[in-house]
């Protein structure tokens, strides 16, 4: 079940980093390992480093973007050190390793780390459902990379330890990709009935992923959600249709 929780690194610039990650992990028996658009590849420091935990450096995915790496995770939870402007729905660690094995019982989940200058944008921590922050010191906060990797981790597998049937979540959630669909037919939706103005949308796709991902709806709830969607584009069709009919045939008369 651990190896369904999947660690992810984004534009990850120190090649040290990424071998001292994969030593945490393996020392809290996870060993799936991501690297989203990094700027270096694991190198001898990355082996040097991992100090025994080379196999999950050989078996790391390396891909394009972090909404490549969540793809298939029903559960994303991303780390987050800096106050936001808007707050996302907030886990402690405890939490966070709670959550990533009751719903790993299923299928892969992700644990994201950003950069190691500026974290993770904005953007990157919309795409997923929470944020954990870890309560070190307010006087000195600096944690670098891999210690922040051992802590979630730790997390998770004491989590795993001590798992009770009340853990397990039972409720089936849609894939991240899945969701990034609905996202974007909710937009398409929204601009087609003038409610986003496109050349002002303002906040308001922020704020309803924030909705959205508080409230953590089902695969079941999103079905409905797409399928309340799709009659409003129907309708929205039918009552375009005469004007653009007319449209075109001033067009041809022309």
């Amino acid at each position: 079940m651990l190896s369904n929780i999947r660690v992810v690194l984004v534009g990850t610039s120190h090649p040290g980093n990424i071998g001292s990650t994969a030593r945490a992990m393996k020392t809290m028996g996870l060993s799936t390992l991501y690297l989203a658009e990094p700027k270096v590849a694991p190198d001898g420091h990355s082996v040097a480093l991992a100090a025994g935990a080379s196999d999950i450096l050989k078996h790391a995915v390396t891909v394009d973007s972090l909404a490549d790496a969540i793809t298939d995770c029903s559960l994303v939870i991303a780390t987050s050190a800096r106050s936001r402007t808007l707050d996302w729905p907030m886990l402690d660690p405890r939490q966070a390793g709670e959550k990533l094995v009751g719903s790993a019982i299923k299928g892969p989940v992700a644990i994201v780390f950003g950069r190691e200058n500026n974290g993770l944008t904005n953007e990157e921590l919309q795409k997923c459902n929470y944020h954990v922050a870890i309560p070190a010191n307010p006087e000195y906060t600096s944690l670098n990379l891999a210690q922040a990797v051992q802590i979630i981790c730790y997390e998770a597998r004491v989590a795993h330890l001590n798992q009770t049937p009340e853990m397990v979540e039972e409720v089936e959630y849609p894939l991240a990709k899945e969701q990034e669909n609905f996202f974007n037919h909710l937009e398409q939706t929204l601009l087609s009935t003038s409610f986003i103005v496109k050349q002002h949308p303002g906040q308001v796709m922020t704020k309803l992923r924030r909705l959205f991902s508080r409230a953590r709806i089902e695969s079941q709830e999103m079905n409905i959600l797409r399928g309340i969607l799709t009659s409003v584009d129907k309708k929205v069709a039918i009552a375009n249709k005469p004007a653009n009919d007319e449209q075109e045939a001033l067009t041809k008369e022309k």
